[in-house]
């Protein structure tokens, strides 16, 4: 499934909400679907920058495409972060170095996430973007 393909099934489950509080409590349940990550790979090289909550993402390669695995100390963040790395995962290394779009603008989480959130999925979306330039 495509990217833009994911992010629409996102966007179409997120306007079910009227409710902002209804949102977050959707963003918060989709975050306890995340498997955590093993106490080993949640060490500062896979700590994203630029996230107010500590955020670790790690990168596994299955066939020519990455699959992204992360964890976070947050609730809501831990939700934002399923839906960035469900986004990402299964994708070729091309396909996500070319994309060049605001996810949350897409999603419209922009009117209800903070700033500092913003900025932490950002650094989760570029930290994605360094893993997929890796060789």
């Amino acid at each position: 499934m495509s990217v833009e393909k994911k992010i629409e099934e996102f966007k179409d489950d997120l306007e079910l909400f009227d409710d902002e509080l209804e949102k977050y409590q959707f963003i918060i349940d989709l975050g306890k679907k995340l498997n955590p990550l093993d106490e080993k790979e949640m060490v500062d090289e896979n700590l994203v920058q630029g996230c107010t909550s500590k955020v670790w993402l790690v990168k596994d390669k299955k066939n020519e495409e990455l699959i992204f695995r992360a964890d976070s100390n947050a609730a809501i963040v831990k939700g934002l972060v399923y839906i960035i790395t469900t986004i990402f995962s299964n994708e070729k290394k091309d396909d996500i170095n070319n994309l060049d779009i605001n996810i949350l603008d897409k999603l419209n989480l922009t009117e209800i996430i903070t700033p500092n959130r913003q900025s932490g999925v950002q650094g989760m979306i570029k930290k994605i973007k360094e893993y997929a330039k890796e060789k």
